[in-house]
């Protein structure tokens, strides 16, 4: 082993152990540290990733800088607002197209429904003793007269009572006939003596007893001529048969349910429910008139009576109408009646000029100063010529006829060349 030492190996080549070597310029002694893991050389490496590093950094960089120019430029545009210009303000006003309303006669009046009954509705039933039903001569819708037989109850007890006390009622006149006639002889002789003061007054009282026999006799007889008499139903006044419930086998009670229903001299009326506030605009003689349902012409008739109450429950009071005698109108058929309060001028507009909004229905005008002005109106109908105004306008006004929801109160406008349409009244 020599003072100085060997040439070492190459520093790249390869070595299989790690070997220490001690020299002059060395210590003498090192502690073998831990086997060395060669590395791989750090210098231009290290200096490649450092430039691609800063590549990638400034790529990103560059993105996000796009990104955000993007952002805010959505952002002003989408919060930006264009300058808004007031309709008012626009230096040409808009053109529009009015026209001065017609006229047309309206009738105002009120409806209401009821249903048809006979102005004088009587029952007519048994009023005698109870009896069996054995004939029945009229029906229903059938005209009777007054003292029209409608109906007949056994008379098979009564008659024989009839017949009794009519034969009592002769011999009870006969003798009482006898008695007035010896009561008379005996005062042709009370002057001769024949016969004494008692036997006359006897004779007297006899024939006095006898008169009043005669009396009870008819009396009873008119009794069971009565009870005759109620065994046949008849017409207690002229008119028509509405219904007919007695029929051939039936025990008639009296107090029972009418056997026959009779409308006195076929009047008929409707009988309706009107409310409060129109009860209140109608007066007894109006005209009116009533419709069926199918039966397409109408009935005219005049109000008869206007109830003295209103129900506190419905709010509705009742209205009679009078109408003449007709085979349609039957009672129990349902109707519907209207009465005329009134007529009156009312202007006519197209349905186009008639806005609406949470106020209310309203047109719009060009006043006198050419600025189109709102106009609150009520409606009182619809009809093929347009919407009749009830109130808001007289008809005299220049009133916008469409595109009205695009006007503003008090802005300026212009009327179309040509003027208003519509301008005959």
């Amino acid at each position: 082993m020599g003072t100085n030492p060997e040439h070492l190996p190459e520093a790249d080549a390869p070595q299989k152990d790690a070997v220490t070597w001690i020299g002059r310029d060395r210590p003498p002694f090192e502690r073998a540290s831990e086997p060395h893991v060669a590395q791989p050389p750090r210098g231009p490496i290290l200096l490649a990733d450092t430039a691609g590093t800063q590549r990638k950094w400034l790529i990103r960089g560059i993105a996000l800088a796009v990104v955000l120019a993007v952002a805010i430029t959505l952002w002003i545009t989408h919060h930006s607002k264009p300058a808004l210009t007031a309709l008012a303000d626009k230096t040409q006003a808009p053109v529009i197209s009015v026209m001065i309303p017609t006229l047309k006669s309206v009738t105002s009046s009120v409806t209401f429904s009821g249903g048809i009954a006979a102005r004088y509705d009587m029952p007519i039933g048994n009023d005698g003793d109870t009896g069996r039903v054995t004939a029945v001569y009229v029906e229903a819708g059938d005209h009777v007269r007054r003292g029209q037989m409608l109906a007949k109850l056994d008379d098979s007890v009564v008659i024989p009572q009839v017949n009794r006390l009519s034969a009592s009622l002769e011999q009870a006149r006969a003798q009482a006939e006898l008695s007035q006639a010896e009561y008379k002889r005996a005062l042709g002789v009370a002057a001769a003596g024949a016969l004494s003061a008692e036997d006359i007054e006897k004779r007297r009282a006899t024939a006095v007893t006898d008169g009043a026999n005669v009396k009870v006799a008819a009396a009873q007889l008119a009794e069971s001529e009565a009870r005759l008499r109620r065994t046949r139903i008849t017409a207690p006044i002229d008119g028509v048969v509405l219904t007919r419930k007695a029929e051939v086998g039936q025990i008639a009670n009296p107090g029972g349910e009418a056997l026959f229903r009779v409308a006195s001299g076929g009047e008929v009326e409707m009988r309706g429910q009107l409310a409060e506030q129109d009860l209140a605009q109608v007066k007894v003689g109006d005209a009116a008139t009533v419709y069926l349902t199918g039966l397409p012409r109408a009935f005219t008739g005049h109000v008869r009576l206007l109830g003295a109450i209103i129900d506190p429950q419905t709010r509705l009071g009742e209205i009679r109408i009078a109408l003449t005698p007709d085979p349609a109108l039957r009672p129990g058929a349902f109707a519907r009646g209207s009465v005329v309060i009134g007529k009156a001028q009312r202007p006519v507009v197209p349905q186009t000029a008639v806005l609406a909004d949470t106020t209310g229905s309203y047109v719009f005008i060009v006043n006198a100063q050419g600025k189109a002005e709102r106009r609150a109106v009520h409606t009182a109908d619809t009809g093929d010529d347009g919407i009749v105004i009830a109130s808001g306008i007289v008809g005299t006004e220049r009133v916008v006829t469409t595109a009205g929801g695009f006007l503003r109160d008090g802005e300026p406008v212009q009327v179309a060349s040509g003027g208003a349409v519509g301008e005959s009244h």
